[in-house]
């Protein structure tokens, strides 16, 4: 007997997978990556219990759904009940191909209050149409029993009735089943987060069909919007100063201060000699220029490049243009 786990790496899905290796079933754990879940954890969870892990790279579809959520959002821009009817469904797709016969998640009734109550769990089992091959083995006991428990698959004896945001049960289950390495329970996903919701909101406002190293930029900098179709992302240290290079286009208009410390500045879109003005003066105010003193900024795009020189100016005349 085999089951799919639909696995975060956090510690729930670490325990769900141990419960039911417990019960002498093969297990074999799916990530489903997006550019807002990497799977650097994951893959360290699923390192720390030796449970073999495939990572599913879901971006395009999942982006799809983040745009257009058929049951709305979270309190940012999680479409939490679509995506994880979309996980479900993915696994559901695969059970064939990998020999399985069900499917388990570590989700938890009650833990988020609005997408892990009775309603919301039997609704994204629906969603995903594999319904009844879906068992959450933390909270089973608290659930209509499912085909693996129907059939004898697994001893629902055996499972769990865990409920509620406490993790206390969940961490002393680890120490009982020997699980001494595990992630702190804040989740991975970067839609919950406020400023990179605010970012991604913009973006897609302004680039109804982003490119993944858009998306990206999004999790470093400063962000100015300057126009419908032109954007400022500002390095805040040496290693963003490196990211922000590696993610520059070919058609990408990158600045940095010549001659003093400072940051490295990506214009994304088109340019002006009015913007590209505007945006090598937000430079200049993020660099070690004294107050008032002319500054040297580089502009290079492909094989062009250009000193510019502003004097920089208050910070706060540029406020109204910051995504945050």
């Amino acid at each position: 007997m085999k089951a799919l786990a639909v696995f975060s790496g956090g510690l729930d899905s670490m325990l769900a997978a141990q419960i039911i290796r417990a019960q002498g079933i093969d297990v074999q754990g799916l990530f489903f990556e997006t550019p807002f879940f990497p799977s650097a954890r994951a893959l360290g969870s699923a390192g720390a219990i030796h449970l073999p892990l495939k990572v599913v790279d879901i971006t395009e579809i999942h982006l799809e759904i983040v745009k257009h959520p058929k049951h709305g959002r979270g309190a940012n821009m999680n479409p939490c009940i679509d995506c994880h009817a979309l996980m479900l469904s993915e696994t559901g797709k695969r059970l064939e191909e990998g020999g399985a016969s069900f499917i388990i998640t570590g989700e938890v009734l009650g833990q988020r209050p609005m997408s892990q109550t009775k309603h919301a769990l039997s609704l994204v089992a629906a969603e995903s149409g594999f319904g009844g091959l879906i068992l959450r083995p933390l909270s089973a006991r608290l659930l209509t029993p499912t085909a693996a428990e129907r059939n004898g698959w697994v001893r629902r004896e055996d499972l769990l009735d865990i409920s509620g945001r406490s993790r206390k049960p969940q961490m002393a289950l680890a120490g009982s089943l020997g699980i001494r390495e595990y992630p702190a329970p804040a989740g991975g996903c970067l839609l919950t987060d406020v400023i990179f919701s605010r970012r991604l909101k913009d973006l897609l406002s302004f680039r109804p069909h982003p490119e993944t190293r858009e998306i990206d930029l999004l999790k470093v900098g400063r962000h100015f919007r300057i126009g419908p179709h032109a954007k400022l992302v500002v390095g805040r240290n040496q290693r963003e100063n490196e990211r922000i290079r590696q993610l520059a286009g070919d058609e990408d208009l990158l600045l940095w201060t010549e001659s003093i410390p400072g940051p490295t500045a990506l214009a994304l879109g088109g340019t002006s000699a009015a913007t590209e003005e505007l945006m090598a003066s937000i430079t200049a105010i993020y660099s070690d220029a004294k107050d008032g003193e002319p500054t040297q900024i580089r502009l290079s795009r492909k094989d062009t490049e250009r000193i510019l020189t502003v004097s920089p100016r208050s910070k706060s005349e540029f406020r109204g243009y910051m995504i945050e």
